[in-house]
């Protein structure tokens, strides 16, 4: 971008307006051959003003001088922004980092928990198992407890009737 176009001037002049009327165009009286052609004002209307002179180098050193303080305060902004950003997203970063260590820890802890929970769990099904085939074994074993019962209860009664005699 050129500095003047950036300081809102222009180096070409502007274009100058178009003769309001073209009836009072007449050929110059110099050259009767020539195309060339001269403006003639209408009377109650003023001539075009001339055209601007191109800035000089005061107003161009100027110029550039307001560009520089405008590039210089924008980079001033951006680097004020980038630090903030920075700032933002390394507290971010550890803010996620720390909870990231915080929930892995939690995760093994609960892994190690489910664990343990599940051993004495299998532990304990086992225990029942067994017991249960126990207790089918004790079931033979009451029967045969209560075949001896009755044997013991009969040769009681035998016993006491042997002793009563008369």
């Amino acid at each position: 971008m050129e500095p003047a176009a950036a300081a809102g001037e222009s180096r070409d002049p502007p274009p100058s307006p178009p003769p309001e009327d073209l009836s009072t165009v007449e050929p110059s009286p110099s050259s009767s051959s020539s195309s060339f052609a001269t403006a003639v004002v209408a009377p109650g209307t003023q001539a075009p003003a001339p055209a601007p002179a191109p800035p000089g180098a005061r107003e161009v050193a100027a110029a550039m001088e307001a560009v520089e303080r405008d590039a210089a305060a924008i980079a001033e902004s951006y680097a004020s922004l980038f630090a903030s950003l920075r700032v933002a997203l390394s507290n971010v970063t550890s803010t996620s980092a720390e909870n990231m260590e915080c929930l892995g820890d939690v995760v093994g802890r609960l892994q190690e928990s489910a664990l343990e929970a599940s051993s004495k769990g299998n532990k304990y099904i086992n225990s029942c198992l067994r017991l249960n085939e126990e207790m089918r074994g004790l079931e033979s074993l009451a029967m045969q407890l209560k075949i001896l019962r009755k044997n013991v209860d009969s040769l009681d009664l035998a016993v006491s009737q042997l002793l009563r005699l008369p």
